[in-house]
């Protein structure tokens, strides 16, 4: 017996949830990144779509000392990780602002004797970066200051850790992706779709110029060009200022926007050398222990209690 069911109009329309998922959906997020700046490799911004954003966000702790601030000789050590912005941010795991404030904190520190900056990080915003590397030249002329891609050191990742008076990579890091993009999102057509329509009222001849809401035009375009080659050229300048390099060897060489291993960025001189972390905290304690050896038993009992990690 076959059993026929009879399915009104209003009982035959989509659920709620499928309709949902039928129509073009926009991110501000995404629109919100696409319309930054970026030393960060493209690759990494899918993740950071996916991050959940949320107040109140505590910036990690990224210092750590021997085991009095007092000692003489101490390597202070600093982590850059993850995604970079100038500020603490939904998106970042690294805020400069804190970073700098470390940084400083252990330069003007007298028991510290040098600092490791350790560095795992695809890069990230523009903001911030090249005062955070002016800083670091200005500070390594106070104290050594060694930076270790450990195990990635990508664009603006780089562009600090370039800034070292040392930069070393482990055996198989990757440096680089010295470049600088930015993105426009087209939103127009997604919007005709979901039936919005967006007028702009606005005052000041370019000031909606480059918006989402419609497509770009060739002149935007050539505006936000010209931003990306301006931080860029100020990208190439700072790494052939710290490499102590023609600016057309960044520009022509170095991967130029990629990555690269260890191996070949040694031969490109993006790097001083191929270490391993301990490697590199055996090399410094050796260069700090020499300006401690005339000041008597304590600091040589010192330099057998440095606290690393």
């Amino acid at each position: 017996m076959t059993t026929q069911t009879n399915i009104t109009p209003e009982e035959s329309i989509l659920p709620e949830t499928e309709l949902r998922e039928s129509r073009p959906t926009i991110d501000a997020h995404a629109v919100e990144i696409a319309a930054t700046p970026w030393a960060l490799m493209p690759e990494c911004i899918p993740s950071m779509l996916g991050r959940i954003a949320f107040s109140g966000r505590e910036a990690k702790p990224v210092l750590t000392r021997g085991q009095s601030g007092s000692q003489s000789g101490a390597i202070a050590v600093l982590s850059l990780s993850g995604v970079i912005s100038q500020h603490p941010d939904w998106f970042a795991d690294t805020s400069i602002d804190q970073f700098s404030a470390d940084l400083m904190s252990a330069v003007n520190d007298p028991g510290v004797g040098a600092l490791l900056i350790s560095i795992d990080s695809p890069g990230g915003s523009v903001y911030g970066v090249q005062e955070l590397a002016g800083m670091m030249m200005a500070a390594r002329e106070q104290k050594p200051i060694v930076a270790f891609a450990n195990s990635l050191a990508a664009s603006a990742a780089y562009w600090i850790g370039c800034s070292a008076s040392e930069f070393f990579c482990t055996p198989g890091g990757e440096v680089g992706s010295i470049g600088v993009w930015q993105a426009h999102m087209d939103m127009s057509g997604a919007l005709e779709q979901a039936g919005i329509k967006t007028t702009l009222i606005s005052a000041g001849k370019f000031k909606t110029e480059g918006n989402p809401y419609q497509p770009l035009d060739e002149d935007a375009q050539g505006f936000m060009q010209s931003r990306v080659d301006d931080y860029y050229n100020e990208f190439v300048s700072a790494v052939a200022n710290a490499r102590g390099v023609n600016p057309d060897a960044v520009r022509n060489g170095m991967g130029q926007g990629r990555v690269l291993g260890a191996q070949e960025a040694r031969k490109a001189n993006m790097i001083d050398g191929i270490m391993t972390l301990p490697q590199v905290i055996q090399r410094m304690q050796k260069k700090i222990a020499p300006n401690t050896q005339n000041r008597g038993a304590s600091t040589r009992i010192l330099s057998h209690r440095m606290s690393i990690s």
